[in-house]
């Protein structure tokens, strides 16, 4: 029996299938990191945002009123992200009856399934980096994310 998606797994699979670049460089993450930082100092959010190509930090921005905290929490949300090639949100809610950081599968020290962390998926190549944000609740960190690449996306590529 196929099991029907919840609707929250549907919206953010959604986010994924929308949200893809034509291509992605250096450049791309210095102007996509910096409008995430703009909308958050707008906002009034103290986030640390990060955008790396595996192991390589391509942009690293650290707001007032975010902690040293936030330097863990990007660090395991975005070997998440890049490990299953999802956001943590949608991983988050696939994984809310079996946590696989608690049950031995993943170790809690270098994974975590808090919303905050995008993949950056590029037409004809796949993931191949992570866009993460931290310092909000889960979900705040997940739409500051989500609605930034919608916005440079409409903006930058069109």
């Amino acid at each position: 029996m196929t099991e029907i998606p919840s609707p929250r797994i549907t919206e953010l699979r959604q986010h994924e299938d929308e949200l893809v670049f034509p291509s992605f460089d250096h450049h791309d993450a210095w102007r996509l990191g910096s409008l995430i930082a703009n909308r958050a100092i707008a906002d009034g959010h103290g986030v640390a945002i990060d955008i790396r190509r595996h192991n390589i930090v391509l942009f690293r921005c650290v707001l007032p009123g975010a902690t040293s905290d936030q330097e863990e929490w990007i660090r395991r949300k975005s070997a998440t992200t890049l490990r299953f090639e999802h956001s943590t949100a949608l991983l988050a809610e696939q994984f809310k009856d079996f946590d696989p950081t608690q049950d031995g599968w993943l170790t809690p020290q270098d994974y975590t399934l808090a919303g905050g962390s995008f993949p950056i998926r590029v037409h004809g190549a796949g993931v191949i980096g992570a866009v993460t944000v931290s310092g909000l609740t889960s979900d705040e960190d997940h739409q500051l994310v989500v609605h930034s690449i919608r916005s440079y996306l409409a903006t930058e590529v069109a």
